[in-house]
């Protein structure tokens, strides 16, 4: 028989499991996205990869608000630099599983914000990018899959909320320029290419007064110039965009590193060097290896071999990752072998082959280099490597007066033209340069150095910027339909973003 003790025992445990079960849902209600002061302020240092000073701005919006995911999504933006800069295997193993969870916290939030399926979206992008540094291609793959299908969902809910623009136009415009090797991936994931449409809407959204635009402006101001770099073949315009929007490149190491690295890659070494030689020293940053790799180079193209070897030196012992260590022992080889220092030289070789991996094209052509015992022509190094720097009236003084003949091996004089042609294009000389171009083309069609594919490639720009696409198109096709030469990836992929320009595609 049931007692009245008893029934009221009873009601009393279910009153207090109710109070839980509502006190539990009350708490998942109150979730919220919250981009509030403090998050705006953590955010922008997160950004300037002032890291220190952004951790502790995260914990006060915590503290401000333990039920605000915003500081989910700046621990995300955070780890994602740490990583895809460092490239630190202890990191990774304690880090990379966060996002996982991270990706849980964010789908408690409420579905009603434009943040619930943007955050989702911009966590996946983050281990994507991390994924990628780490060699797991088709985990990230997918993670850019999912990331570009919520965007686009997002995009629909919320077409007025621009934040969608930049991530989204981005993946636009760089899915159609992957290169023939991972076509395959891209095809199977199902994303749509559009390399016009989606610099459209990353240029607008960049250029735009829209509020959420002027927040997020530190990553669009990065993200922006590397398209309009690499995607759109606007090397000048880039540099322009870097000063016209007066980027501090002091107090900001992201920005910083984006303009060293497209200086050092217009040819603009003394310019780099600044950048590099001028920003903030303060501890509150990330600490880098890249500062060393760049001013490597810097020096490397100026044929200062001894400040170039002591820079890459540095960087060999401080970084913990995988991309372009062997390219950099590469080039300590070559120092000591410009020197003269065959032994120290060998040893340098050595480690091309044991250090590193082979995902960059460049990390490729030191390995294979290495394992075929190759030194290449000091003459034609000396050249290439003042050219690369900029200082093309000194390659041009080395080369003067030479001919194809004064070279005896194929691969030598094959070099010699496009090295020539490079110097012609370079100092403005090009009825020469296409004549050159077009020697090194016939030269070097069947044989597996990079050089007939990287002029074909040249003759293509020339061409596109004089308005002459169809004749673009067919070069940027011959650079495409050379097969099994180095670099062939990435030549690739600027032959069929040269395309994609030329037929608005």
């Amino acid at each position: 028989m049931v007692t009245l003790s008893y029934f009221r025992v009873v009601m009393k445990k279910s009153y207090l499991l109710c109070c839980c079960l509502l006190l539990s849902f009350l708490g998942m209600a109150q979730k919220v996205f919250d981009f509030n002061h403090t998050c705006v302020e953590a955010y922008q240092d997160i950004t300037r990869l002032k890291m220190v000073t952004g951790a502790a701005y995260v914990e006060q919006a915590r503290e401000q608000n333990a039920n605000n995911l915003i500081p989910v999504l700046l621990e995300s933006y955070s780890d994602f630099y740490t990583l895809f800069l460092n490239e630190n295997p202890a990191q990774y193993q304690t880090l990379f599983p966060l996002f996982e969870e991270r990706l849980d916290l964010l789908r408690e939030g409420p579905q009603s914000s434009p943040f619930y399926l943007y955050s989702q979206a911009i966590v996946r992008m983050h281990r994507a990018g991390v994924s990628v540094k780490f060699g797991h291609f088709w985990d990230a793959g997918w993670d850019f899959r999912r990331a570009y299908l919520l965007l686009k969902e997002n995009k629909k809910r919320y077409p007025n909320f621009s934040p969608n623009d930049l991530m989204f136009g981005a993946l636009q415009a760089v899915i159609g320029t992957v290169p023939k090797g991972y076509r395959w991936l891209v095809n199977l994931l199902g994303m749509r290419a559009s390399l016009t449409e989606g610099m459209r809407t990353v240029r607008n959204y960049t250029n735009s007064n829209d509020p959420w635009a002027r927040t997020f402006f530190n990553e669009a101001a990065f993200i922006y110039p590397y398209l309009l770099f690499f995607i759109e073949n606007k090397k000048e315009e880039a540099l322009q965009f870097v000063q016209q929007k007066k980027l501090d490149l002091v107090n900001n190491h992201l920005h910083a590193y984006m303009a060293a690295n497209l200086a050092l890659n217009n040819k603009e070494t003394v310019l780099s060097e600044s950048i590099v030689l001028n920003r903030n020293k303060s501890e509150d940053y990330l600490r880098l290896s890249v500062w060393d790799f760049q001013l490597g180079y810097t020096r490397l193209y100026h044929l200062k071999l001894n400040e170039a070897r002591h820079h890459f030196e540095q960087f060999t012992r401080n970084f913990k990752g995988k991309f372009y260590v062997k390219d950099v022992y590469q080039k300590i080889s070559w120092c000591y072998y410009l020197q003269g220092n065959m032994k120290a030289a060998e040893e340098a070789r050595q480690q091309v082959i044991r250090r590193g991996a082979t995902d960059a094209d460049a990390d490729k052509k030191a390995l294979k280099d290495a394992r075929e015992q190759y030194w290449p022509n000091p003459l034609l190094l000396k050249a290439r490597l003042l050219n690369d720097g900029g200082y093309h009236q000194e390659a041009y003084q080395l080369l003067a007066g030479k001919t194809e003949d004064y070279f005896k091996k194929p691969e030598e004089q094959l070099e010699f033209a496009y090295r020539v042609a490079r110097i012609f294009d370079d100092l403005g000389r090009t009825e020469d340069a296409i004549r050159t171009y077009q020697t090194t083309i016939r030269m070097g069609a069947n044989r597996k150095e990079y050089f007939a594919s990287r002029a074909a490639l040249q003759l293509a720009q020339i061409y596109e910027a004089r308005g002459q696409k169809t004749l673009a198109i067919q070069y940027y096709q011959q650079c495409l339909d050379m097969e099994d030469h180095e670099y062939k990836d990435s030549l690739d992929q600027r032959a069929k973003a040269g395309i994609a320009r030329c037929k608005g595609a």
